[in-house]
């Protein structure tokens, strides 16, 4: 009975030990809301995104941190902290979800979970573009309603700031 019950243990640990996480520290995300024709692009980039993807499940957590997007306009990038995201209130963006059927190669594979900004949580779906290997790629977009998020857009900034914003990702992930 000992060796059965050690022989469950010993098993358990090995498959937690091949649990296989990748993870970066310096992935991007792109926030463009720009209007289609605006004069003045509303698009800030962030390349120091903090990533995990355990393979063997597709498990995909990634997180950033709101005042790491920088705008070409140092103007656009203080009301973007101050007005719209409130940066100092909510610190973070953040997904937590799933590459669907994710099975170590590379593909086009579906992405659902919980997208974080501004302080709320809602599900999303899209496809995104995986490349395994040494190092494995993930890319991606998401489209959102800025007012999903309470993030209102005001009539004065209606000519710039759309009412949506396409949310680009691209992940450089690592074994650890």
């Amino acid at each position: 009975m000992k060796k059965i019950i050690l022989t469950i243990i010993c098993f358990a640990f090995a498959t937690v030990g091949f649990s296989q996480k990748m993870m970066t520290r310096s992935g991007e995300i792109k926030f463009d809301a720009t209007v289609s024709g605006a004069m003045d692009p509303v698009v800030a980039v962030s390349k120091t995104v903090s990533s995990i993807l355990v393979s063997n499940t597709g498990e995909l957590r990634i997180n950033g941190l709101v005042k790491s997007f920088k705008f070409k306009s140092p103007l656009m990038e203080e009301h973007y902290n101050e007005n719209y995201m409130e940066s100092d209130k909510f610190p973070n963006t953040s997904f937590s979800g799933k590459v669907v059927g994710y099975d170590g190669k590379s593909g086009s594979y579906d992405v659902e979970g919980d997208l974080t900004i501004h302080g709320v949580t809602n599900k999303v779906k899209t496809k995104m573009t995986v490349t395994a290997g040494a190092k494995t790629s993930i890319a991606g977009a998401f489209v959102i309603k800025l007012i999903d998020y309470k993030l209102e857009v005001p009539a004065m900034a209606k000519k710039t700031l759309a009412e949506t914003a396409k949310i680009t990702i691209k992940l450089e992930l690592e074994n650890k």
